[in-house]
């Protein structure tokens, strides 16, 4: 038995908000609970709820721009630019910007709805 896992194709988790996720590895695509990582693309104008998540997750952007509201500081995240949010933070990610922000995601432990504690809308 190898030593290695190798993702070729991701598991393209079901969204209905335009934006796309491609989790190479993580609960879903390989059952990892350790770690996850995700490469997304959010398209012009969108957003999600509130969450104050049992993980750490870093954002690697590749291209476009993101904003990130934690607690309550304004940031954004420009292409070439990573960020780490720590577990416990009161966050919200959007992309308010006239072009899409591409990026990777590395969640740890890995990402799961269970973990996640999304506010409503």
């Amino acid at each position: 038995m190898p030593n290695y896992t190798k993702s070729t194709v991701p598991f393209v988790v079901p969204t209905t908000d335009g934006k796309l996720i491609e989790e190479y590895f993580g609960l879903v695509s390989s059952q990892d609970n350790d770690f996850s990582i995700a490469h997304m693309v959010a398209p012009s104008g969108w957003s999600e709820p509130t969450q104050i998540p049992e993980f750490d997750e870093i954002t690697i952007m590749i291209s476009g721009k993101k904003q990130i509201l934690i607690d309550d500081d304004l940031i954004e995240l420009n292409a070439g630019e990573t960020l780490m949010v720590k577990k416990g933070s009161h966050v919200q990610y959007s992309n308010p910007f006239n072009e899409s922000a591409d990026y990777w995601s590395v969640c740890i432990p890995a990402f799961s709805l269970d973990l996640v504690h999304r506010e409503e809308k």
